[in-house]
This record gives structure tokens, sequence and C-alpha cells, in this order.
């Protein structure tokens, strides 16, 4: 791994081909959560012109309107940084897009925006996981989508806590690319006084300690839940590192890179800290609480992530979703969602809403209703959250 001491020059966008190593200037964030949020104002403290993509339009005018993301992100935003729900706008003219949305929902957008993605653009994978149904790793969704040259494709990942980044605390991360020009370039863009990046080649590796520390930081988590010490976590911890690396040295990855800032730097900081989602959700589970429990009291609640995680405890797979579906097109609900769920961050909004969507999949549970399956599960999923929440 090496990071440049160099002035950061910033002349006007030119392309992002494996010689330039100019910083680049135009700068799409495609996903307005937390994580997307804090690298879109790093990147813009940096001088970079940035467009931060929302899913929903009134989340863009809020941000457009206040510089702040008050649902993921609740810190003051550059006003340089400019956010839009439409992924033609956002993508036009980017130099470089970092994409920041679920790692389960990245093939589905990303057929969305592909023809919109400049063809000589270096795509950044800010995910960190599995294609479950394919067992892919981000990069290779990602050129097998948009039929990228790989060495188009790098990863951010190390141990980055967005609300931590966001307060502008000293951080460390790694620009993962096999073509060194376009990590630097990355690394130029992203290098600010409190944001320091370095570039490593192996996107293998990267990716790998990213995806596996979250199975250690849930054990970890679980663990301190339980009632279980500092010795059970630091066991926990190490045995965890080595069953990462046998499992990255045996698909291609450098030892070098899972005993860096990629592997056990991510490591600790998801398996020790109360900002990590992981760790967070594994307490939760460790005292006793449900998958759908943890799921709504965790810090960092998606509406998504809370759908999926009740029919993830119930055990119910497409076509659970399905009938929940056709029983919310019914209007099984009589009050209006979003009156309803007005202010859903508060603990009584949250407990309503785990109640309704326990009475709508309970005929799913019973047996009752069992349409044909069907594929598609996260556009389901996307559909359900939109017409109820």
């Amino acid at each position: 791994a090496t990071v440049l001491s160099l002035p950061l020059t910033r002349p006007s966008c030119q392309p992002c081909g494996a010689r330039y190593a100019e910083a680049m200037v135009e700068a799409a964030v495609m996903g307005a959560g937390a994580w997307g949020s804090a690298l879109a104002k790093v990147l813009a403290d940096a001088g970079n012109r940035v467009t931060l993509w929302a899913r929903r339009p009134e989340l863009a005018d809020e941000i457009n309107r206040t510089h702040r993301n008050p649902d993921y992100l609740d810190v003051a935003l550059p006003s340089a940084i400019r956010a839009t729900s439409d992924h033609t706008e956002a993508l036009a003219g980017a130099c470089t897009v970092l994409l920041a949305v679920p790692s389960q929902s990245l093939r589905a957008n990303l057929t969305t925006w592909s023809d919109c993605i400049g063809p000589d653009a270096t795509l950044v994978s800010l995910a960190k996981g599995i294609e479950l149904d394919t067992l892919m790793r981000m990069s290779q969704v990602i050129t097998q989508v948009t039929g990228a040259d790989p060495a188009r494709v790098a990863a951010l990942t190390g141990p980055n806590l967005a609300s931590e980044i966001a307060r502008e605390q000293p951080a460390a991360t790694v620009v993962a690319c096999s073509d060194s020009g376009r990590a630097v370039t990355v690394q130029r863009a992203l290098a600010t006084g409190y944001f320091r990046p370095y570039t490593n080649s192996d996107v293998i590796g990267a990716e790998i300690g990213g995806a596996c520390k979250n199975v250690i930081a849930l054990a970890c988590g679980m663990a301190a839940g339980s009632g279980l010490g500092e010795n059970t976590a630091a066991a926990i911890i190490t045995r965890g590192l080595a069953e990462i690396m046998r499992l990255g040295i045996a698909l291609g990855a450098k030892p070098a890179t899972l005993a860096g800032l990629a592997g056990i730097g991510d490591l600790v900081a998801t398996c020790m800290s109360e900002h990590s989602r992981n760790r967070s959700f594994g307490e939760r589970l460790g005292r006793g609480g449900t998958n759908f429990d943890a799921k709504l009291r965790r810090q960092s609640l998606d509406p998504v992530d809370l759908v999926a995680a009740h029919v993830g405890a119930m055990d119910v797979c497409a076509r659970g979703l399905k009938a929940a579906a056709r029983m919310l097109e019914d209007d099984a609900l009589e009050t209006p969602r979003r009156a309803r769920y007005a202010g859903w961050e508060s603990a009584a909004a949250q407990a309503m809403l785990g109640a309704d969507l326990a009475t709508v999949a309970a005929p799913v549970e019973a047996g009752e209703i069992t349409p044909e399956p069907i594929s598609g599960r996260q556009e389901i999923l996307e559909n359900i959250v939109n017409r109820y929440v």
C-alpha cells in the first residue's frame, strides 16, 4: 500500500484512463445513506464537484435546501454538494462514480444506471458484502452488469465508520484497483486533512476483508449481549481474522492486504465500535431479541432493511413478499401509511410498524396464502417499502 504526499491540483475534468493521476473533479455518489453522504462530504471538502443521488425526491430536496441529511447522517454538508433523485442527471459527465447502495440491491440499480455511465468512468464500490444469489464480490457484479473492464473498477474499504468521518475525525481508507493510475486518481480526490487514502492493487483481498468482517462483528456483538467480556471478544477477533485470511488466500487475496487497513483494521473497528451496525445488531440478538427486534432498534434504521429483517425472521421468502404486497395493494391498512408513520424513528412509530407488518404477514405464516414463487426479491421489497412506509 502506498500514499502520496502531493499537492492536490484541480484541473478541469479529464478522461480517467489508466495513466491519469490527476484528481477527479466530477464525481457522482449513487446513494444518499450514511456512508454515501459521508463520502460526498469528503469529496466536496477535497475540492471536487459532487452530485449525490438519492432514491427519494423529498430527501434530495431536503439536502439541497438545508444541506443536511437528517434521515441518515445529520451533520452539516458542504453547499457544493448537489443532490438529485434523477440518476441520469447525477451520472451526466461524471469521471468517477461511487456506488453507495446496499450490496444486495447493487445489481438491480446498476441495471438501471449502466447506460448512463460514461465509457471510461471509474466505478468505485463502497458496499462491503457478497451477493447472496451468485456469491459474487461487488466488483464482479459491477463488471458483469456494466461490461466494464475490471481495471475500471475499484473498491473503497477500511475502518470507516460514517458518523466519525462526517465529524472529521482522522481516518484512513484503502482504494483497491488493479489500475494504479485510477487508484491514485481516486486517492487524490478523497485526500483531506482528516481522511487519508492508501492505494492497493489487491481488489480480492480488500473485498473479502470488508465482507467477512461483518460476520465476525455479529459474533462479537452476540458475545457482548450475552454478557461475555473482552477475553472472548479478543478470541473471536483473532480467530476470526485467521479464518478470513485462510479464505482470502484461497480466493487469491494477498496476506498483506488482510493484515492491513482492509483486513484487521476494518475488523477491529467493526467488532468493537458501538457505532457499528453489525456489532449492535449482534448485541441485540445476544440479549435475547429477535432478528426483527434487532433491526427495529439498530442505530441506522433503513426501511428496506427493516422489511427484509421481518421477512427473514418469519423465514418467509418471495411467496410471502408477494402475498404481503397484494394485501397492501388492497388497502388492508385503514390508516394512510405516511400519516401513520410520520416521525417513524420514534419508538412508538416503530412498534406500530412492527405490529402492522406482523398483521400483514400473518396469513402467510399460517399457510393461508401461498402464491407462486417469484423472482426479483429486492424489487418486491422496494415496492412494499414505497407503498407502506
